[in-house]
């Protein structure tokens, strides 16, 4: 009777436990049965401490793998690194350019970097005490960082589109290359607001405001996978950089910001919030400081206001080496140990690219901090690898990724999203678009056939043939009878002076086109030295005035590109100016003396045939500008929500930017009328209005809603963006548009630095431009 019992015990102890007889022989973490709380307490007790800081290390990846033939395998420094320090991520293994000395032929192509992803994760499954897979952390701002895949408009271009939809299907592109290769987690997307274009990294922002930044930033999230893991292409979207990182003094990358609480909470945190609302699973801190406490140990961001106020269930990664700067760059922490230590303690889960975290294990052991602290930050980690079913399913097909990877369809939303993302500034006389009968057009400047000044920071080689250039959009839609080209001079070699030939063969055209700007291109034709540095050759500089690092302390153009536009002007000829740029560049000559003028940022592999359609009126420019673009640096900052004071004029200059956030044209014009204010609750009013098409051609609009609380307990902005909508309209035609406002919409940070509505009078002001306001009107709040 007694054995019976003792049996009977047993069995009920098993179906209480929820184990099937199957999973007796399994350790119960890899029992895909039981929930992710019993698999993860599970592994947490099995792993060592060593273990355990090993999954918060992200080593650089791209030494990680040996190319033989078709196969790829693990190499010897990776085998090393699981033995010494049990890495649970890696971090840009597919990442090629001149820094990682990884070329189109020394690279990985999708079918080759899916085989190295299953290669290093059959590594650590079978060759590690407890079979933990590996994240593959990729770059993945504007398109995967990697040899093949699409590459989009950077952020600043796709931002001017004011589209989210465009945004989200450009995430789903995103994240089914990085995850049909073998990667998990992308970076990006880049939701730092910006008010200094002399800072090198606005190509990567969503420009300067937070409501246009968090829309866009969410709807990106929600492309990338919306926080669901266990979706089949879903990856972990980490947003770009926590806080405050693109306004430092004096334009300067990473420098000192000054900003205050009031400040951080109405403008620099919203658009993250809102991400991470959209299913962001991870964070990434910047480099900079903020009142003295660098980003990458404040406590009050990554933990009080993260974890605790915004329920952040992610995890949070480092920035390159930043663990390092509290040490070496900001001198907080005396010793690399003590950094790590202030990091971890802070909120600071991954450790990216550095080894600063190898000393939390004897940080443990002599009592520096306790090792609840690890735990956590390894729970976070793990907690994502289960969730995506890593441990099921660590493997991909790497005939899948060559087959989805730039595919046909995935070409065709970057040629869409390059399209939407131009923004016309001026269009004289409606000199655009041009007519397809044209006998001779010239094309002249430094980036009208440049293939890596189209892309932007943060991508991979590319084969000649996947890259259109405004010279190659343009010989598309004529033929290269009609077509005369001369490069005129370089972004920045003064030594290239072909302006008298460019001159020659204006004077022969109908119609001048001049691709002017800059450059985030990193020169993938220089040879480079064991140590990454480049070996200077006679008589070549490389054009890169933007990209990361690469601030300015003007913004006019560089070399002899203004004596070129000036030059090309003298003939008499129609000139029609295009910028290709990362940052907004001086526009005031071509603002006043071009026939026409735009400006495509960077609009990345299909961004050549995107202009030349604008161009010949093929498609209808709609895009508006995500940043405002100054007279001159003497202005800065100059951003359209400033709060109160009216600025005053300079004794040299008007105050007001040379084209404000949320200006473009369109070959059409549109009539604004009918605004109706009906309230629908305390805090809720719903504005309609109705839009037409009074022009000659079919176009798109984007409609702008901005508010002003006339009178609040704190200053508030003269204007500021609460909702915004594109939509197509067919010449003649008319539509009602309608926005609510919510509760958030009328929200302020008050004296307290507390969020709440205070009652008063609202003016509600409707355009396409902060500048253009076609409707006014006015509501209270009680």
């Amino acid at each position: 009777m007694i054995k019976r019992l003792y049996i009977l015990v047993i069995v009920q102890m098993v179906c209480t436990l929820g184990f099937t007889q199957s999973s007796l022989s399994l350790p119960a973490y890899k029992d895909s049965s039981l929930s992710i709380d019993i698999r993860l307490s599970d592994l947490l007790s099995r792993m060592t401490l060593e273990e355990k800081v090993g999954q918060l290390l992200c080593p650089l990846g791209w030494e990680m793998y040996e190319i033989k033939g078709n196969e790829v395998y693990p190499s010897g420094k990776f085998k090393q690194l699981v033995k010494e320090r049990n890495a649970g991520m890696l971090w840009a293994t597919y990442r090629a350019d001149p820094w990682t000395k990884k070329t189109l032929s020394s690279g990985l192509n999708p079918e080759l970097a899916a085989k190295a992803g299953n290669a290093l994760q059959k590594y650590v499954m079978e060759n590690t005490r407890l079979g933990i897979p590996m994240f593959l952390a990729e770059e993945a701002p504007h398109g995967h960082m990697a040899i093949g895949t699409t590459v989009f408009p950077t952020g600043i271009g796709m931002a001017a589109s004011w589209s989210p939809e465009l945004i989200k299907e450009v995430g789903q592109v995103i994240a089914k290359e990085v995850r049909s290769q073998g990667g998990h987690i992308s970076y990006g997307p880049v939701l730092d607001l910006t008010r200094d274009p002399r800072w090198s990294r606005v190509e990567e922002t969503f420009g300067e405001d937070p409501v246009l930044s968090g829309v866009l930033g969410a709807a990106m999230v929600e492309g990338l996978g919306g926080g669901d893991l266990s979706q089949k292409y879903a990856t972990i979207a980490t947003l770009k950089h926590f806080l405050a990182y693109a306004v430092p003094e004096g334009g300067q990358n990473g420098n000192y910001t000054s900003v205050g609480i009031r400040d951080l909470h109405q403008n620099f945190l919203p658009p993250f919030h809102k991400a991470i609302d959209a299913g962001a699973l991870s964070v990434m801190t910047s480099y900079n400081s903020i009142d003295g406490i660098p980003c990458t140990s404040n406590h009050y961001l990554l933990t009080q206001l993260l974890r605790n106020e915004w329920k952040f269930r992610g995890f949070v990664v480092s920035d390159l080496y930043s663990i390092e700067g509290i040490h070496e760059s900001h001198f907080v922490a005396p010793t690399k140990e003590k950094a790590a230590i202030s990091a971890v303690m802070a909120g600071v889960d991954v450790d990216l690219g550095g080894d600063a975290y190898t000393n939390l294990w004897h940080a443990v052991q002599t009592g520096q901090m306790d090792k609840a602290v690890i735990d956590t930050a390894v729970c976070r980690v793990l907690r994502m690898k289960f969730e995506m079913g890593l441990f099921e399913h660590p493997y991909v097909e790497p005939k899948v990724a060559e087959k989805i990877v730039r595919s046909k369809e995935h070409i065709s939303l970057a040629r869409k999203m390059a399209q939407a993302s131009i923004t016309l500034l001026k269009n004289e006389n409606s000199i655009l678009p041009l007519n397809k009968k044209i006998n001779k057009v010239a094309v002249i400047g430094p980036n009208a056939d440049n293939r890596y000044n189209m892309l932007g920071d943060y991508t991979a080689p590319q084969e000649d043939s996947n890259v259109k250039t405004v010279l190659d959009g343009i010989i598309a839609k004529l033929s290269p009878s009609r077509v005369e080209y001369v490069k005129g001079c370089a972004i920045r070699d003064t030594a290239v002076n072909e302006i008298k030939q460019a001159v020659d063969v204006a004077r022969c055209a109908e119609v001048v086109i001049a691709v002017v700007g800059g450059s985030s291109a990193r020169d993938f034709k220089t040879s480079y030295k064991e140590t990454g540095a480049a070996v200077a050759e006679q008589g070549s500089i490389s054009d890169m005035e933007c990209g990361e690092g690469f601030d300015r302390a003007t913004l006019s153009l560089l070399g002899r590109q203004q004596e070129l536009l000036e030059a090309l002007k003298q003939t008499g000829k129609p000139l029609i100016v295009v910028y290709i740029e990362g940052r907004p560049l001086e526009k005031n000559w071509a603002s006043e003396y071009a026939d026409a003028l735009l400006t495509a940022y960077y609009p990345g592999q299909e961004g050549g045939n995107a202009i030349a359609d604008v161009l010949f009126g093929d498609y209808n420019p709609a895009g508006r500008l995500p940043i405002s673009v100054p007279r001159s640096v003497g202005q800065i900052p100059v951003y359209y929500n400033k709060k109160a004071p009216h600025n005053h004029d300079y004794v040299e200059m008007s105050a007001s930017p040379i084209y404000t956030f949320g200006y473009g044209m369109s070959y059409t014009t549109f009539e604004y009328s009918d605004l109706q204010i009906v309230q629908k609750g305390p805090y809720c009013f719903e504005v309609s209005f109705n839009v037409k098409n009074t022009g000659k051609y079919d176009g798109e609009e984007v409609a702008q809603l901005y508010i002003r609380h006339k009178y609040a307990s704190v200053v508030q902005p003269m204007r500021q963006l609460k909702h915004f909508k594109r939509f197509p309209l067919r010449k003649g035609e008319e539509k009602s548009i309608i926005f609510t406002l919510a509760e958030e919409d009328l929200c302020i940070i008050n004296q307290d630095v507390e969020r709440t509505v205070e009652a008063g009078v609202f003016q509600i002001m409707i355009g396409s431009s902060p500048d253009d306001i076609r409707l006014n009107g006015l509501f209270s709040v009680e």
